[in-house]
């Protein structure tokens, strides 16, 4: 197969593994810039021009769109997908799993645990807001931060004012959640692959850090998860519509809850922590359904 990785960066470690991977079992692997990639658009005939060519031998492509790029990266996957392209995952679902609020409304609805969350329109009745999420310490996400980015711990109602009052005066969109005290600084990963769990590892933030992410200095180890936690990992990529994705999760005193999903989850920490071959997993993946 022709298989395309859309990245914008070919020294990624996920990008060479996915690379590595498929052209030891006999695909032809191009990584492409997806913000380089011009959409033709006309009757019958949606296509793809890249540099000096067109795409039209592409049998699958693997998105890694980044989320500063998400608006144009998903109309490049959009394009591959009206000419009939397989992807291991659509459009949409990027879309739906980088709004924060959207995929929480949705896991909601699925019956899927997860911290209480309140989302207002800018407003200035913080020790109601704080209420409804039982109180602080409570977290304040941006909706479209990453990597642990545009996180922030309020431990008391005035640290919560102060920092909900200066989003709101940069008319950034946030949400307000519980604070899981018993998660001690640490989240689970899930690697799901084809709507099953393939690796999973629990990360732990630094001293003194309330948030996991590895980019923030956080160590990962493999862990076997619970029944609970397998069944929410994979509800949670099956409401969202997420064949290839990673789950994050909290473990709390009454049960696992969601924390978010990530639609292009990096391989090099899950590979690292558990040993096992994830790249290889996606394009048997891919050789499946094509």
């Amino acid at each position: 197969m022709n298989i395309v990785i859309l990245s914008r960066n070919a020294n990624l470690y996920s990008t060479n593994r996915l690379v590595e991977e498929g052209e030891k079992r006999g695909h032809q692997v191009e990584v492409i810039d997806p913000l380089k990639c011009d959409i033709i658009i006309e009757q019958h005939k949606p296509t793809i021009y890249y540099r000096d060519r067109y795409l039209d031998y592409v049998d699958a492509i693997i998105p890694r769109i980044g989320a500063s790029i998400t608006f144009y990266g998903c109309a490049v996957v959009r394009q591959f997908e009206e000419m009939g392209v397989f992807t291991i995952v659509t459009s949409d679902a990027i879309q739906r799993s980088r709004d924060k609020l959207r995929s929480l409304q949705r896991l909601s609805k699925a019956g899927i645990g997860m911290p209480k969350t309140v989302f207002t329109n800018y407003s200035r009745d913080v020790e109601e807001v704080i209420e409804h999420v039982g109180g602080v310490p409570v977290i304040i996400k941006l909706l479209e931060g990453t990597q642990g980015l545009g996180v922030v711990l309020a431990e008391t109602k005035n640290a919560a004012e102060s920092v909900l009052e200066a989003f709101n005066g940069l008319e950034a969109r946030v949400i307000v959640q519980e604070f899981i005290g018993e998660a001690k600084g640490a989240d689970l990963r899930a690697l799901i692959v084809d709507g099953q769990v393939v690796g999973a590892m629990k990360r732990q933030g630094k001293e003194g850090e309330f948030r996991s992410n590895l980019h923030r200095g956080g160590s990962a180890n493999v862990i076997k998860l619970s029944e609970p936690e397998l069944r929410l990992a994979i509800n949670a990529s099956r409401a969202l519509k997420l064949p290839v994705c990673g789950v994050d999760m909290l473990q709390s005193s009454r049960g696992p809850l969601i924390l978010e999903v990530n639609s292009t989850p990096g391989l090099e920490g899950i590979e690292g922590a558990t040993g096992k071959n994830i790249a290889k997993n996606i394009i048997s993946y891919i050789e499946k359904n094509r």
